[in-house]
């Protein structure tokens, strides 16, 4: 009986070219789903902060129902520790919103901004964006209170 494979390896492993080209492929792989990876997060704590804003300006509707206007600042009265209540002007009876939201990042970045007209009769509520490639973003941020101009805004309905 005639062999019909001449060539037998005796060699089992692979050559260090091979290795070099799976190496790569799989760092341009990890690489690319990384950036995705990080991109989705931020996506993600941007869905967070426009809920709170929604959440924040719902509690605000409320207030004003019951006050006749809305109030000056945010009366953040304290609970425990660093949870706050947003209650009425003083601190007394009235709970608008049991525990007013906190950027998801915490640390350096801002948390949300407010501000009402000085007859208490409008508002501004405004959050820090990380994409920058958002479709709620502002197109012109003024006042920026961001380091990166993107901020999502919500006003007095």
């Amino acid at each position: 009986m005639k062999r019909m494979f001449s060539y037998i390896s005796k060699n089992k492993g692979f050559t260090l070219i091979e290795l070099l080209i799976v190496v790569s492929i799989i760092g341009i792989l990890s690489s690319l789903l990384l950036s995705n990876f990080i991109s989705v997060r931020q996506r993600t704590r941007d869905g967070v902060r426009k809920n709170a804003l929604g959440s924040i300006q719902t509690a605000l509707e409320i207030y004003r129902s019951d006050n006749g206007s809305y109030p000056s600042l945010l009366a953040n009265c304290p609970i425990t520790g660093d949870k706050v209540k947003f209650m009425d002007e003083g601190c007394s009876t009235s709970t608008y919103m049991e525990i007013v939201p906190k950027d998801p990042l915490g640390g350096n970045h801002p948390d949300y901004s407010y501000t009402s007209s000085s007859d208490r009769t409008t508002y501004t509520l405004i959050a820090c964006l990380e994409n920058s490639k958002d479709a709620d973003k502002d197109p012109s941020p003024t006042p920026s209170i961001c380091p990166n101009d993107n901020t999502f805004t919500k006003k007095n309905p």
